[in-house]
């Protein structure tokens, strides 16, 4: 797998933008929503996104937020984090956390284990062979950029920062 660089099959290009002429309907028919041309290209640039780093790791037995979670783990000092903060870090419901860990726990990447600090607690942990997969992937998407090629990196620090507004509006984290 290593060297390998997954790419994702095109559909058939448009002769226009579809999101152009939906705003020039939508101007017509309600008036001028720049908004609402910004968040049809943001989804847009989601779907891309997602299809081009979910080609990536699927060969690994991963999806996006599994991988994700991994590399949580690899980040925290000593590769394992109660759930609870798994969810607060990723931004994503208890539900969603326990059948992530659950599904890298059966593919043998992640352990879990009570947490001896809360007694109603889980910790989960990464296994060696969950940060060999994360590092094996890790090196495929740097390697394509994380499907963001197309913008260099001044530009990808520009996306972020505009971004971040809309994060912190969410409460995503105090700015």
């Amino acid at each position: 797998m290593a060297g390998r660089v997954a790419t994702v099959p095109k559909p058939l290009s448009l002769s226009f933008d579809p999101i152009t002429r939906a705003d020039e309907h939508w101007r017509q028919r309600w008036g001028a929503a720049p908004s609402m041309a910004a968040i049809t290209s943001i989804m847009r640039a989601q779907q891309i996104l997602l299809a081009e780093v979910d080609a990536v790791v699927k060969p690994y037995g991963l999806t996006f937020a599994r991988y994700e979670a991994l590399v949580l783990l690899t980040f925290s000092q000593a590769g394992e984090l109660p759930m609870s903060k798994i969810g607060e870090r990723l931004m994503v419901h208890p539900t969603s956390v326990t059948n992530t860990i659950d599904r890298l726990k059966n593919a043998g990447l992640v352990a879990k284990r009570p947490n001896p600090d809360d007694g109603r607690g889980t910790l989960a942990s990464i296994t060696p062979r969950g940060r060999e997969i994360c590092e094996a992937a890790t090196r495929e998407l740097m390697a394509m950029d994380f499907g963001m090629g197309a913008y260099d990196e001044d530009q990808c620090r520009e996306i972020f920062a505009m971004l971040r507004p809309l994060r912190v509006a969410a409460g995503d984290f105090a700015d």
